[in-house]
């Protein structure tokens, strides 16, 4: 669970960065998260959760 948070606000903090120096737009940033909650719902997220956990142990 503590890494899910750390993560989400590290994303956040780029997703804000982001905006806010490289021209991202926050209609580009709204259709990402609901793209993400979408995906949440689906068959596909465990193995994205999989997929990032695995990332995260091999850094």
């Amino acid at each position: 669970m503590t890494v899910t948070v750390s993560l989400a606000l590290l994303l956040g903090a780029v997703v804000f960065l982001l905006c806010k120096y490289a021209g991202l737009r926050i209609w580009h940033a709204a259709a990402c998260i609901i793209l993400g909650f979408y995906l949440a719902s689906t068959s596909f997220a465990p193995y994205i959760s999989q997929f990032t956990e695995n990332i995260i142990r091999n850094l």
